[in-house]
């Protein structure tokens, strides 16, 4: 029987035959780069990366597969599953290609190419200011670049980075700058939405060309807390005694730089503290052995659904889930007591955060 939690790209990962472990790690961090804005890729997507790797078929017959899918089926993908499906491919066709040029043309050249006919925007700097509610900040937002500034902002710090001369630096202080310069990048936010992944996917890129492989699942499997490590360096509220730290990202980087195995937990990271467990012991969401979570079926139904669609409803829930609404009320209070879900915003227009759920098995 297929283990439903195993991971789709487990075995290539561990490939002897380079080219299949190379296109298994494409599709792998293209696929987790997803969860930054809460989605995810269908089956019918994993089953065209497989044979993908395989050798099957092309990334160009890959893509058009999805998109001919999508184009014989336009009931399919309303809850934002075919993007996730599309900017999965075109994110694994640029991890695959190796030409690259360190610019703001290249920056703004991985947005049109992941978001074309997905946004209006794509490809194109915001024109108006911006605000994000994040979870990490209880509720708060990061100062983002202001609109007006924002090509001559994103000029002038990958003018910076490129003159920065990275000789005689040990391995501590080459990765705190490299924190530092892409938490600056992401804060500038040139576009509307999708600025996380386009941040990503130019990261790795750039990483390359500074002679790291950066073949490893690090991207993939903490996508949201590359996220809110990027958030925290670039948060200060003196009244509450939060300062801006790269701390969060350096591990991160650690990790994905150097091999070493850092924990990193999206809670540790909040500003509260109220998440932060007193040590591993007293972390059960991040305890895939003991699990003492005990979830029902329905409860992670329930999970998976909100991962997709994080501002339905509670009628809306109720209808996909065909229970009454006081079921579906009761089950995010359970949620919400055991700290699995946080309600960021008002009952009308606000959302579920899934805190940390990468470890439960749903």
């Amino acid at each position: 029987m297929k283990n439903p939690q195993k991971d789709p790209f487990e075995e290539y990962l561990r490939e002897a035959e380079p080219e299949r472990r190379e296109r298994g790690y494409a599709w792998h961090t293209a696929i987790g780069l997803q969860a930054v804005d809460g989605l995810m890729p269908s089956d019918y997507l994993k089953e065209t990366a497989r044979k993908n790797i395989e050798g099957d078929i092309s990334l160009d017959q890959a893509q058009t597969l999805i998109e001919t899918y999508y184009q014989e089926n336009p009931e399919v993908g309303e809850d934002r599953t075919k993007e996730a499906d599309l900017v999965s491919v075109r994110i694994a066709m640029l991890l695959s290609e190796n030409a690259f040029v360190f610019s703001s043309a290249q920056y703004l050249s991985i947005h049109r190419r992941l978001f074309e006919g997905i946004y209006a925007h794509a490809g194109k700097i915001r024109d108006y200011n911006i605000t994000k509610k994040e979870w990490v900040l209880d509720g708060d937002t990061v100062i983002y670049g202001g609109a007006t500034e924002l090509r001559a902002t994103l000029e002038y710090d990958l003018a910076q980075e490129k003159a920065y001369s990275y000789k005689g630096l040990t391995m501590t202080e080459v990765i705190r700058h490299l924190a530092g310069f892409i938490s600056r990048l992401w804060q500038i936010h040139v576009f509307g939405e999708g600025n996380t992944r386009t941040t990503a996917v130019f990261f790795i890129q750039y990483l390359r060309t500074l002679g790291f492989a950066v073949t490893n699942d690090i991207f993939a499997n903490h996508a949201w807390y590359f996220r809110n490590a990027m958030v925290r360096a670039n948060y200060n509220n003196l009244k509450l005694g939060v300062h801006e730290t790269t701390e969060y990202l350096e591990l991160f980087l650690r990790n994905l730089l150097l091999g070493e195995d850092h924990e990193m937990h999206n809670r540790v990271m909040h500003i509260s503290g109220s998440f932060s467990p007193v040590s591993e012991q007293d972390d059960p969401i991040n305890d895939p052995i003991n699990d003492p979570i005990k979830l029902s079926d329905r409860e992670r139904a329930l999970l998976r659904q909100l991962r997709r669609s994080p501002s339905l409803t509670r009628r809306e829930l109720a209808e996909i889930m065909q229970c009454s609404e006081s079921t579906i009320k009761r089950m995010l209070q359970n949620l919400a007591e055991s700290k699995l879900i946080t309600r960021i915003g008002s009952r009308k227009t606000g959302e579920w955060v899934i805190n940390d759920s990468k470890n439960i098995r749903l």
